[in-house]
């Protein structure tokens, strides 16, 4: 069973779903859905269509070049399998699964780097634009703080006593 890639926006097409496009010159197109077809029938450049896989690689959100791609290319000499080459071929399809799973989240992680540091200065600029609205909320802030202490003192206050009761039952049930 070979699960082929949509021509347009590189998802799965796994067998008996989809569409299968044949031109003129006999070259094959797969879509997995009437979207992807659709927006072919168009002449829409996946590389511009803000869904498509071409698109975040073009705009650098996904890793574009990595070695485990290698592994995903399309291999038309066939092979004899046995159990043991079975086996070790699981296992290194998972081992390299893991490796690209890592890579992918160290990309996104530098790629999210800098943008912690914009949000803080967006909102710190909204917050500045809109300094008239928090300026009541600002001169409660002492009387506000003051009453959130009060009810987590209470809170914690009643737990006490409640567990205190619990172990008091737990000993008069014991000694009975």
């Amino acid at each position: 069973m070979r699960i082929e890639k949509c021509y347009f926006c590189s998802s799965p097409c796994y067998p008996g779903h989809g569409i299968m496009f044949v031109r003129n010159d006999s070259k094959t197109f797969r879509f997995c859905r009437s979207k992807c077809h659709r927006n072919f029938n168009k002449k829409r450049n996946p590389r511009k269509v803000a869904w498509t896989k071409a698109y975040r690689k073009t705009r650098g959100k996904e890793l574009a070049v990595d070695s485990t791609f290698e592994f995903e290319k399309r291999r038309n000499r066939p092979t004899k399998y046995d159990r043991n080459l079975m086996g070790k071929t699981i296992m290194a399809m998972q081992r390299v699964q893991s490796i690209k799973e890592a890579r992918e989240e160290r990309f996104h992680a530098n790629r999210m780097k800098d943008s912690n540091a914009e949000k803080v200065k967006v909102a710190r600029v909204e917050i500045e634009k809109h300094a008239e609205i928090l300026a009541p909320a600002v001169a409660r802030r002492e009387e506000v703080m003051q009453n959130v202490l009060d009810s987590a003192r209470e809170r914690i206050a009643t737990r006490r006593v409640t567990k205190e009761r619990a172990l008091a039952r737990g000993s008069e049930n014991m000694e009975e």
